[in-house]
């Protein structure tokens, strides 16, 4: 077990029944020691920090309150759950989003505790609602549901889906802990920001009862008419279970805005939203990086998600490499600089897209839509018949929620949209959600679109220019997570495709050295192509082939989507193709190009490599591409195993 910061009562602390049975003063010094157990611990593995700092009161007041795994809490997102962990008996974050260590998530395979493994946002809700209703369903004993969701996630409109269905059960025992921080992966934008802000600054009888106070010091009748007058009606309007605002409208009971970081006080409003009997929303309002310094201080929120860093300074302990997205990043400003009608287009990522440069000097060519991908490409698609070229940039998981948008109002209205994909293929520790491994299965099927895979720095930037000049259809461009590999330039571009070796066979030594010129052209002639990042793993393959005498050419597409027929006429010349790639091997692009092959009268032999069509845990992608058995000695032996096939 990992000790590190792990002393007091945090040592005592195995399970929420130990959390129930502290006194307050003890619950205040189990706060202190969770934060610096978190500071010490997180840096040296990486993760979500600030989130977890933010909500450590909170989580103990929830556990205070409600008997996990009896009730059940819902986190959204669930990169907010590191402190749930801790009072549940999950104490060894030494290998924390590593392999065979504690998610970065909830995760039911580590916890009773854990239901929801929620690390796309907006979904608690529905996932509470439906628990409760399903508990009501089979009657029972009285159980109770808590959503704890950030003020970001409400911005997605799967969240207001649920509270009005929330809303219309007056019998819900179901509790809503609004998580209000002013931030998502940045500051939370939108009218509900709006509406929460006045909430959380607008305390009118507050204001009131401390002008009544300094009144009263000063003898005035009218300030002690108004202090007697609130400090009788304080406890109602503090405590008592209100409707407020549009959410009175929704027909929600309203609670707060209440002190996050004040245990009893959260505990308090916790337990009267409890007893309601009713569906209750509490508004807590708490500081994302709470108690360390650094994140405090912080305005670019780097610390919601961090690599290992010196605590003591916060700063990284590696620098990061030149990444696609930096590249990403770089060539939008360049493109916005030269085209005006270029615009944009974010769902609550920002800085972790790479547009930050873009907004600093095109502010006003800049929509954060909060989190909500399909208004994102639906309103990209408005703009686009307005006149201007939105570019709409999200992680590739989260393409898969608004693949309806795509098809249906970008694709269908011929939209001139370009969607670039961040983090595509795959993503590693932040597990089976964020791997984005589906996206070129899913928009194969879209008619018209047009998709790229960039190899390398410079075909990424190419097919960047190429995509925005598209104005009839929608262009995606998908690039991985992580540093750019090496420049992979073509030798030769062969009916429009680039060609990135060709090597002949060596000669063979003793026997094969005599055989005819019949049996050499007898010998197997091997296509490899690669697609996107698995580009240098093709080449390096192809080195290992070419050493056991086997000629080998090794191309890669950058444009895959549509099948480009000269791809077609390059492989009727290779009795061995194999295609690799880092999405989903089922129905992906190898399994189009060869069925378009087959179709055009290939009869070789087509191998198609590509991730299994599985939820693949958290892992290094070093560790993720070994299992799949997609490096470079595996693909060699594909090609040994096909020549044999054929030999035979």
């Amino acid at each position: 077990m990992n000790r590190e910061g792990y002393v007091g009562i945090l040592r005592r602390v195995k399970t929420p029944a130990d959390v129930r049975g502290l006194s307050t003063a003890q619950a205040v010094q189990l706060a202190a020691e969770i934060r610096t157990f978190l500071v010490k611990n997180v840096a040296i593995t990486g993760g979500h920090l600030g989130p977890n700092l933010g909500v450590v009161e909170l989580t103990i007041a929830l556990h205070q309150v409600f008997d996990s795994p009896r009730d059940t809490i819902v986190f959204d997102t669930g990169h907010q759950a590191y402190v749930h962990k801790l009072l549940t008996g999950r104490s060894d974050f030494s290998s924390l989003r590593q392999r065979e260590g504690l998610s970065g998530y909830p995760s039911r395979q580590e916890s009773e505790h854990d239901v929801v493994e929620n690390s796309h946002a907006s979904t608690a809700l529905s996932w509470a609602d439906g628990i409760a209703r399903g508990y009501r369903l089979r009657g029972g004993p009285n159980r109770h549901v808590v959503a704890v969701i950030g003020d970001g996630a409400l911005t997605g409109g799967m969240a207001w889906e649920a509270l009005n269905n929330i809303a219309a059960v007056k019998d819900h025992p179901l509790v809503v802990v609004i998580n209000d921080n002013g931030r998502s992966y940045a500051p939370t934008i939108g009218g509900l920001a709006h509406h929460l802000d006045t909430l959380r600054t607008t305390r009118g009888y507050e204001n009131f009862l401390d002008w009544g106070k300094k009144t009263l010091k000063r003898g005035g009748s009218p300030g002690r008419l108004a202090y007697e007058a609130l400090h009788g009606l304080k406890k109602g309007l503090r405590d008592v279970v209100m409707p407020l605002g549009m959410f009175e409208d929704l027909g929600l009971k309203y609670m707060g805005p209440i002190d996050g970081h004040d245990i009893v006080a959260v505990a308090r409003a916790l337990r009267r939203a409890k007893d309601f009997g009713g569906p209750v929303l509490v508004h807590v309002i708490t500081e994302k990086g709470r108690g360390y310094t650094p994140a405090e201080k912080d305005t670019a929120d780097r610390f919601h998600g961090i690599g290992p860093i010196h605590p003591e300074t916060g700063l990284p302990i590696a620098p990061s490499r030149f990444g696609w997205t930096s590249v990403f990043s770089d060539e939008i400003v360049k493109i916005g600089r030269e085209r005006d009608d270029v615009v944009a287009v974010t769902a609550a990522m920002l800085r972790p897209v790479g547009l930050a440069a873009f907004a600093d000097e095109f502010p006003d060519r800049v929509m954060d839509v909060g989190i909500a991908e399909q208004h994102a490409i639906t309103s990209a698609a408005g703009m686009s018949f307005a006149g201007v070229h939105p570019v709409v940039a999200l992680y590739a998981t989260f393409l898969n929620r608004a693949f309806d948008q795509v098809l249906m109002d970008a694709a269908l209205h011929r939209a001139g949209v370009t969607i670039v994909l961040d983090r595509a293929g795959v993503t590693g520790d932040d597990g089976p959600s964020h791997n984005g491994m589906w996206d070129m299965a899913l928009l194969g099927v879209v008619p018209g679109l047009r998709l790229a895979a960039p190899r390398d720095e410079a075909t990424l930037r190419a097919a960047l220019r190429e995509a925005v000049s598209v104005e009839d259809r929608p262009t995606v461009v998908r690039y991985p997570k992580g540093p750019v590999g090496p420049a992979l330039p073509a030798i030769d571009i062969v009916n429009g495709v680039d060609v990135l070796g060709r090597w002949q066979a060596k000669e063979y030594r003793g026997e094969a050295a005599n055989r005819d010129a019949a049996a050499a052209e007898e010998r197997p002639r091997v296509l490899l192509i690669g697609i996107g990042a698995m580009a240098v793993t093709a080449v390096t393959a192809a080195e290992d082939l070419a050493a056991e005498g086997v000629d080998v050419t090794v191309v890669s597409p950058t444009w895959v989507l549509p099948v480009a027929g000269g791809l077609l006429d390059l492989i009727a010349d290779y009795s061995i193709v194999l295609s690799v790639e880092d999405g989903v091997v089922d129905q992906g692009i190898g399994e189009r190009i060869s069925a378009a092959a087959t179709r055009a009268g290939f009869t070789g032999t087509f191998v198609c490599r590509g991730l299994a069509s599985e939820f693949i845990e958290h892992s290094t992608r070093v560790q993720i591409l070994t299992d799949q058995r997609l490096l470079p000695a595996d693909l060699a032996d594909e090609v040994r195993r096909a020549a044999e096939v054929e030999a035979n």
